[in-house]
């Protein structure tokens, strides 16, 4: 075991056990011991000693032992102080989850019968061959994508057709560097979009839903494709700025053309039936959580997804994201995130100090953890916060918790910050100084178009 591991593990042994020894006031043991996962958990998933999943599952498994009614402290404890296992262990079919399998279902689909590069290459036609109209073309493409796919597996798919881009540009062309730092930033950017395109929003959408304010497919996106569309733009414009093009024409070769054998036909037509439900629930009443059903048995049903396809699917996201929304359900039953609220005095901060404050804190813990973690180890407390500060008025808690998520979203400075970043660096193309300076902006113009919306668009359309 090396030095790193040990330290870490150390600290959550310790972290773990602080609570127990100093026995907050007023806070209770069952409180005390969720504070003591919590604290573990955060450690845990900062400095990974074990993969991230897996202390999520640990988070699971340590409040069914300790918390819960079937635990090691059945009996010892009034009954009703208990809360049954089955509502920890249930996070792992959440229908956040579901969505979330639905999404995967439906990208790998994608990836496989080649409907991305087919979009793409009808998507790009109208920008003609002038460079800042390629890259804008080429942005939205992107973010399309991503809205619906996997980030990383976008960028990796739209990085394929910028590489011969870059490769015949001259390296003295500054272009060169922005076209490929165009992909992940979109890639980035475009993922806010849906409740599937990139996991805080799955976290936020979960711990709102506990709090019985539950967003709908199309009330997100409705929510969230104007500040995409913006904040896009503003990256775009910023690249143009710093990267200014020396070649006047180029074309983007791609001749995909689409699949039109039985089995892509019949996904084509699951896929538009999936997304018509999803953004219709008002509608026809049916959850998203349930609309994802149809994709994940009609798929693998005709043969449309093979095994080996549903075992690629991202996985340990799913228990990332059951961890963090299981991890704010105990931290509610337990009375540790009132108690947490209390030690602090709140009211002096307004629903903009509370953004600036929790956004400021998960800007800067995403750009060095993953951004999933960041908003699971965040969002039970930001939803705590809120609750009090904004007098559990729904429309305001619900727009500063959307906020945070977004800023989170918006943390792209380092080649660490998202696999994007990663793999755009893999390129050879750009440098961490290239990334630091367009991601230090788009951290900038999120963090402010995030107040501005929060305070007004999106309260007034939750409202």
């Amino acid at each position: 075991m090396n030095p790193k591991t040990l330290l870490a593990l150390s600290l959550g042994a310790a972290a773990f056990a602080a609570p127990l020894i100093f026995n907050p006031p007023s806070l209770g043991l069952l409180g005390s011991l969720s504070l003591s996962i919590f604290l573990l958990a955060a450690i845990f998933w900062i400095l990974e000693p074990i993969p991230i999943y897996a202390t999520s599952l640990a988070v699971i498994l340590l409040q069914s032992l300790l918390l819960s009614d079937q635990g090691l402290l059945a009996g010892s404890l009034p009954a009703s102080e208990l809360k049954p296992y089955q509502n920890y262990i249930s996070t792992l079919a959440h229908p956040i989850i579901m969505l979330f399998l639905g999404g995967f279902a439906l990208a790998s689909a994608a990836v496989k019968f080649q409907l991305d590069k087919s979009l793409t290459r009808i998507l790009l036609k109208p920008f003609g061959q002038k460079p800042s109209r390629v890259c804008l073309g080429l942005m939205l493409c992107t973010a399309t994508l991503s809205a619906f796919m996997s980030n990383t597996a976008t960028t990796a798919m739209m990085m394929t057709v910028v590489l011969p881009i870059a490769a015949g540009l001259s390296k003295e062309d500054p272009f060169r560097i922005g076209i490929a730092l165009a992909i992940p930033i979109a890639a980035n950017i475009g993922g806010i979009a849906t409740p599937i395109g990139t996991p805080p929003n799955a976290v936020a959408l979960a711990a709102l839903k506990e709090h019985g304010i539950p967003l709908t497919f199309s009330a997100w996106m409705l929510l969230a494709i104007p500040f995409v569309l913006i904040l896009l733009l503003i990256a775009w414009q910023s690249l143009m700025l710093l990267f200014k093009p020396k070649t006047s024409r180029f074309e983007v070769a791609l001749d995909t053309p689409f699949n039109k054998s039985p089995k892509a036909l019949a996904f084509y037509g699951i896929f538009a039936l999936t997304l018509l439900l999803w953004v219709t629930e008002k509608f026809h009443g049916f959850p998203t959580g349930l609309v994802a059903l149809l994709p994940l048995t009609l798929l693998p049903a005709l043969s449309i997804l093979e095994r080996k396809e549903i075992r690629s699917f991202s996985w340990e996201v799913l228990w990332l994201v059951a961890g963090g929304i299981s991890l704010g359900l105990s931290m509610k039953d337990t009375g540790l995130a009132s108690w947490l609220v209390n030690r602090i005095s709140w009211d002096g901060l307004s629903g903009v100090g509370l953004v600036i404050a929790f956004g400021a804190v998960g800007y800067v813990l995403s750009n060095l953890i993953s951004n999933t973690v960041a908003t699971t180890i965040l969002m039970p407390l930001v939803l705590s916060v809120v609750s009090v500060s904004a007098g559990g008025a729904s429309h305001a808690i619900a727009a500063i918790v959307i906020a945070v998520a977004v800023i989170v979203n918006c943390a792209m400075v380092l080649p660490i910050s998202t696999p994007p970043n990663a793999i755009a660096m893999s390129t050879g193309i750009i440098d961490t100084k290239n990334l630091a300076k367009i991601g230090a902006i788009i951290g900038f113009f999120g963090l402010i178009l995030a107040l501005l919306f929060s305070q007004t668009y999106w309260a007034f359309l939750i409202h």
